[in-house]
């Protein structure tokens, strides 16, 4: 199934940020919203999130997966939002099988977490699209998150919205709440080199993005937050458009720019 123009659905890597956007209407979570009102609901979303960095790579693959709260210090309003979207155990056993020779656990436990919910809430409100996420194997390198990116591709000719959630530029040490429309050198740097290798359609330059020394470590302490950047990228064609949206930096260190394949 494809969307009604005959094109393979987008992939669209989200620039998450804070979950306390779920709460705002800003710059951010209205481009969110913009996306949705754009591309329509997909038959499916198959989301790489930040928040679920695993031994093994694993899925989703219960019919009603639950809500995660996994976040703390946050107003009591966002512990009692639920986004009752519908699995897919179908969709789960389609992607271990096209996944083989790795090995994926289906798991029919697990919910949806922050870096799901607290985007498609603005994304697709109505909750009613199927979702499916895939937990990140942190045994594996770069390049092998870019090649199941590759893999997962396909999906998105099938009616299937592939969507990574993290950020190019993570560093919750660093913040700086006093800045909240502030960068720091070392993020600006990066983002810009990141968006720059995008644009010119330089995968190598993303997957060894730790060539860039300082201002990688600062901008990458922990991968997880970047990685999903890798599936999304994995799943771009060649010669495919791309654009980026809310390319900024909030906090001196919390790059949220979205990129937009496709579609």
């Amino acid at each position: 199934m494809q969307t009604n123009s005959g094109k393979p659905q987008p992939a669209i890597f989200f620039g998450h940020g804070s979950p306390g956007n779920v709460l705002e209407d800003n710059f951010v979570t209205r481009t969110w919203e913009n996306l949705g009102r754009e591309f329509g609901k997909p038959k499916g979303i198959i989301c790489v999130s930040a928040h679920w960095y695993t031994r093994g790579v694993r899925v989703t693959a219960g019919a009603h997966p639950g809500t995660i709260h996994d976040f703390g210090g946050f107003p009591k309003a966002m512990y009692d939002m639920r986004y009752p979207a519908p699995g897919s155990p179908e969709l789960a056993a389609a992607i271990r099988e096209r996944l083989a020779p790795v090995d994926v656990e289906l798991d029919e436990e697990r919910g949806f977490d922050h870096g799901s919910w607290c985007v498609l809430v603005k994304v697709f409100p109505q909750a009613d699209v199927p979702l499916v996420q895939i937990g990140m194997d942190a045994s594996l390198s770069p390049a092998q998150h870019f090649e199941i990116g590759k893999i997962l591709g396909a999906f998105r000719d099938e009616g299937y919205l592939l969507m990574g959630s993290g950020n190019i530029v993570h560093n919750l040490p660093e913040m700086d709440w006093q800045m909240r429309d502030g960068s720091y050198d070392w993020a600006g740097r990066f983002g810009d080199y990141i968006r720059g290798s995008i644009a010119n359609d330089v995968p190598e330059n993303l997957i060894d993005y730790v060539s860039q020394d300082r201002d990688a470590t600062l901008s990458v302490p922990h991968p997880d937050h970047y990685l999903p950047l890798l599936y999304v990228m994995g799943a771009r064609r060649a010669g495919e458009p791309v654009r980026f949206e809310t390319p900024i930096v909030e906090y001196g260190s919390l790059d949220m720019t979205t990129v937009v394949i496709g579609g």
